[in-house]
């Protein structure tokens, strides 16, 4: 009998390939925005989702892949289906506990290195500074792992990671999150974010 959450990782990683071929086929899922996509998610995912924001599936946390998915669906998954929206990081804090538990017993490191990206995404999501310096080790560990050919890819998963931990350094959280979480931006927020760029 299959895991129960093979088909979501297979639409998000598909199946096979190097991970510079499976990030030229998925980049535009992952970091992309189309309505059908997160429609797509929606409609496929959307009652797991809702079940990992209500703290329901923690079993799947038992194996690492199913770790993965549950990470997923807490973390990535709510930015598409609840997109503008404050659910959008509704599962954000659970996915920085779980992995912060998963990688102290070192779960993620069971993990394919591209699978362990989005582990750590989780922490370059977080509006805290330790995690974020978190973030940009674990994403230099993957750069310094690489195939020869693969460096460049983790490379840009690690200036991202950069990027992200100095606005949090210099602001303390992500200001383009403030209008969906009903923040009032700072003066120097309101600045930064008229810099193209500054909403990743």
């Amino acid at each position: 009998m299959p895991a129960p959450w093979r088909d979501l990782l297979l639409w998000w990683f598909g199946e096979g390939g190097t991970a510079r071929e499976i990030a030229d086929a998925k980049s535009r899922l992952w970091f992309g925005y189309k309505a059908e996509q997160d429609a797509e998610a929606r409609e496929r995912f959307g009652e797991w989702v809702d079940q990992a924001l209500a703290g329901e599936l923690s079993d799947w946390a038992e194996s690492p892949e199913g770790w993965l998915a549950l990470v997923l669906l807490l973390d990535q998954l709510p930015r598409m289906i609840y997109r503008g929206t404050p659910r959008a990081f509704a599962g954000d804090e659970r996915a920085q506990q779980l992995v912060r538990d998963g990688m102290a017993h070192g779960g993620d490191v069971l993990l394919t290195p591209l699978q362990r990206v989005f582990i750590y995404l989780v922490l370059e999501h977080a509006e805290h500074l330790g995690l974020q310096d978190q973030a940009v080790q674990q994403f230099e560990t993957l750069v310094t792992i690489a195939a020869p050919d693969e460096q460049a890819l983790f490379a840009d998963f690690l200036d991202y990671a950069e990027r992200h931990r100095q606005v949090i350094a210099r602001f303390g959280r992500f200001p383009h999150r403030n209008d969906i979480l009903g923040r009032a931006s700072t003066e120097a927020e309101q600045a930064f974010l008229a810099e193209p760029g500054s909403r990743f």
